[in-house]
C-alpha cells in the first residue's frame, strides 16, 4: 500500500532520465556543455558555455536541494530536479559561468560513495557533502586557470556554498538566493525533522565573516520562511560585509530566473 501510494504521488513527476534530459536540453539550447567531474565520494554534474576555456574569477551556481521529497514525509527515490534553478540563474550571467549540481543529482555512479537517500534528507549538508564540492572546485579551478570564485547558491545550495567558502581562501563574494543559510532556525520554524547529519551555515559564521556577501530573500518564500536569513545574519557582527536584499512580490521560485540579470547588477551596486 505504501509502495501504491508515493507512486500515485510521482503520478506527473517526470523520470530522473527526463529530468536529465530536460536540464541538458537546456544546456543545449544556452550552448552549454555537459559532463561530470569527480567530487572525490561523488560525481558532480557541470555545465558551462562551449566556449569558456579559462577565468581570472568563476561564478559557481550551486544547485538547490532538486526533488528531495515526494510529499513532506516521503522522500524521493532520485533528487534530479523538476526545474534546475541553477542552470536557469547561470545561463543569464554574462560573466564566466559554471553550474554545479548536487551529489546523487544528475549522476548516480561513479563514486566511491552510494548515493543513499541520506544525502538529499538529513545529511544533504553532511561534511562528505561539502567536501565533494570542494573537490569538484579544486578540478574547475586547475581546468579554467581561475584565480577567484563568486559563490552562488540556490535554496539548499546556499548552504553547500556557504559551507565550501567557509574553508577555502579563493572565494570573493558569497551570494545566495532564496537559501537555506541556517538549518537549524529552518527546521524549528517550520516544524520539520532535524538535519541530524548536517553542517549548519550559520555555526561556520567565523570563517565567514571575512567574506563578502550578498543574500536574496523572496517575501512570499513559504518554503524557506522568514526567520531564517535574520536568523543567519544575526551570528554576524556590526559592520560586517554581509547584506540582505528582499524582494517582497517573490517566493522560493518566482521570480529569480526571470529578473536575474538585473539582481546581479544590484549584487555589484
Amino acid at each position: 500500500m505504501l509502495v501504491g501510494w508515493v507512486l500515485a504521488a510521482c503520478a506527473g513527476v517526470p523520470s530522473p532520465e527526463d529530468r536529465s534530459a530536460a536540464m541538458r536540453a537546456m544546456a543545449k539550447a544556452a550552448d552549454w556543455r555537459v559532463q561530470a567531474v569527480s567530487g572525490g565520494d561523488f560525481s558532480l554534474l557541470v555545465s558551462y558555455p562551449a566556449g569558456l576555456t579559462s577565468a581570472q574569477t568563476l561564478a559557481v551556481y550551486v544547485e538547490g536541494d532538486g526533488f528531495a521529497w515526494v510529499t513532506s514525509s516521503s522522500p524521493s527515490l532520485d533528487p534530479t530536479p523538476i526545474t534546475p534553478m541553477g542552470l536557469k540563474l547561470a545561463v543569464q550571467d554574462a560573466r564566466p559561468a559554471v553550474y554545479l549540481g548536487r551529489p546523487c543529482q544528475y549522476v548516480r555512479t561513479g563514486g566511491s560513495r552510494d548515493c543513499g537517500r541520506k544525502y538529499w534528507t538529513s545529511h544533504r549538508f553532511a561534511p562528505e557533502v561539502v567536501s565533494a564540492t570542494h573537490t569538484a572546485l579544486d578540478r574547475l579551478k586547475a581546468h579554467f586557470k581561475v584565480q577567484q570564485f563568486e559563490l552562488v547558491g540556490y535554496s539548499g545550495g546556499a548552504a553547500v556554498a556557504a559551507l565550501v567558502a567557509a574553508r577555502r581562501t579563493d572565494v570573493a563574494r558569497l551570494v545566495t538566493v532564496a537559501g537555506n543559510l541556517d538549518h537549524a532556525t529552518w527546521t524549528r520554524d517550520l516544524r520539520l525533522s532535524p538535519l541530524s547529519g548536517s553542517l549548519n551555515p550559520a555555526d561556520a559564521w567565523q570563517s565567514l565573516a571575512r567574506l563578502p556577501q550578498v543574500h536574496f530573500v523572496g517575501g512570499q518564500d513559504r518554503v524557506i520562511g522568514k526567520k531564517v536569513a535574520p536568523a543567519y545574519l544575526r551570528r554576524f557582527p556590526a559592520g560586517s560585509d554581509v547584506r540582505l536584499i528582499q524582494k517582497a512580490a517573490f517566493d522560493h521560485a518566482c521570480c529569480w530566473a526571470e529578473n536575474w540579470p538585473d539582481l546581479l547588477q544590484e549584487v555589484s551596486r
